[in-house]
């Protein structure tokens, strides 16, 4: 059922807008003793959930008792970081996810049904995993809030994801990841139905039907003036409300270039990128839209590590990112890639299978990685200073620029917001 909805490419929602939407979706829901916001973490700062968590807090009082950060396998969030997203909902209310023990397995999805739909890619069960909290939390409302944006695993974020990845335990993550992977993230990205997302959906529909989940769905993206816009709100209890967000993201989030790149520069936010982890965005969004022996730089300032979590870190230290036979060689031998998927889904990721080169640019403080580090991992390193003279951040326009000396550059302020490809390898 869908409580509420509003979105189209020309719709700009305020934040009394989404307020607005939120009550009366709350309203046509009902009446409820004990609820649960699971809202996406500081990674997914434009998403606008921040607000609607704090609008939910608003509506329910003390009824809404816990609030869940969906972090899978990222950092948990500071104190700072609550502040800035959630405004004045109470920090009391927030929960850590720990996604190597605070998960119970709700079922698990035959190897039958995932061979099939991967074509063949894996063949193994999955285990349909969430933070225990919400079973054992007695809730008559949980509020999945987030985003809908092309994403590199499942092919769009949010809707049951942010369930079974977000409060996913580790042996789901990993290995929803690695399907994903295996199967070819250029064959998902931008496509709500996909391998990952029926998995995701065998799980929602055998075995989590029981929990009172409803989805709030946004679709951010930049306007043509640059600017942060929220195109849609949908509100509901089923795949349908994904269905509707997931095709104006669509519209908004994706760009279909007339010609292949050949250079393109990205930005990271500071405040939000500080991994390859993250900032691997840059590979996985424009990839599609790389020219064959084209040039991805990526300007990130706050680059400090490569996995958020340390035993993920360890693993991009020891293996790097050179492509997915390599990476798939070593999975077959070595038992501690074998044993986090994840991570050797995002060695594949963050690899240009040797099509583009990708020339990492960290920021100058002591804690940045450091030339050295960026090299041993497959990727070109390049003085952050001296880049961003020739490509200043500050004065490069969205999309397609042509610089003083006649060279053409592609730039791209935020690549969480969007997908970018050349029509040739962007199949509907």
């Amino acid at each position: 059922m869908i409580y509420y909805e509003n979105g189209s490419t020309k719709t700009s929602l305020s934040a009394d807008d989404l307020k607005r939407g939120m009550f009366k979706a709350l309203k046509n829901i009902g009446t409820k003793k004990k609820v649960l916001a699971i809202p996406p973490d500081y990674t997914r700062l434009p998403s606008r959930a921040g607000v609607l968590t704090e609008y939910c807090w608003q509506y329910f009082g003390d009824k809404l008792t816990d609030i869940l950060p969906a972090l899978g396998t990222h950092t948990p969030m500071t104190d700072e970081q609550i502040s800035h997203m959630f405004g004045k909902t109470p920090r009391s209310l927030f929960r850590d996810h720990d996604w190597r023990n605070d998960v119970i397995t709700l079922g698990t999805v035959p190897s039958e049904f995932v061979k099939e739909v991967s074509d063949g890619a894996v063949d193994y069960t999955w285990p349909a995993q969430v933070n225990k909290l919400l079973v054992e939390g007695n809730f008559d409302l949980i509020l999945s809030i987030g985003q809908v944006v092309p994403h590199e695993v499942v092919g769009m974020a949010n809707y049951n994801k942010n369930v079974f990845v977000g409060t996913g335990g580790a042996e789901g993550i990993n290995k929803s990841h690695f399907i994903g992977a295996a199967y070819g993230m250029e064959k998902m990205m931008g496509h709500a139905d996909t391998p990952v997302r029926k998995i995701f959906n065998y799980a929602s529909e055998n075995f989590s039907n029981h929990l009172p989940i409803v989805y709030v769905q946004t679709v951010v993206g930049l306007n043509k003036k640059g600017e942060l816009q929220t195109y849609g709100l949908f509100i509901g209890d089923d795949y349908s409300v994904f269905d509707k967000a997931a095709k104006l993201s669509l519209q908004v989030n994706f760009e279909m270039v007339d010609e292949p790149i050949k250079k393109a520069v990205v930005w990271l936010d500071p405040t939000e990128f500080k991994s390859t982890w993250l900032g691997n965005k840059s590979v996985y969004r424009t990839r599609m839209a790389l020219a064959d022996g084209g040039e991805l730089i990526v300007l990130a300032p706050a680059l400090k590590e490569f996995g958020e979590d340390k035993e993920i870190d360890k693993l991009i230290r020891k293996y790097g990112y050179f492509g997915t036979p390599h990476t798939l060689k070593l999975v077959e031998e070595n038992e501690d890639l074998r044993n986090n998927l994840s991570a050797a889904a995002h060695l594949i990721h963050g690899s240009s299978e040797g099509r583009f080169s990708i020339t990492y640019c960290p920021g100058k403080e002591p804690e940045n990685l450091t030339k050295e580090e960026i090299e041993s991992v497959g990727f070109k390193y390049a003085d952050y200073d001296e880049v961003t003279a020739k490509y200043n951040p500050q004065k490069l326009k969205e999309g397609k620029n042509i610089m003083p000396d006649g060279e053409e550059v592609f730039y791209i302020s935020n690549p969480a917001l969007g997908l970018w490809a050349f029509k040739e390898r962007f199949k509907f």
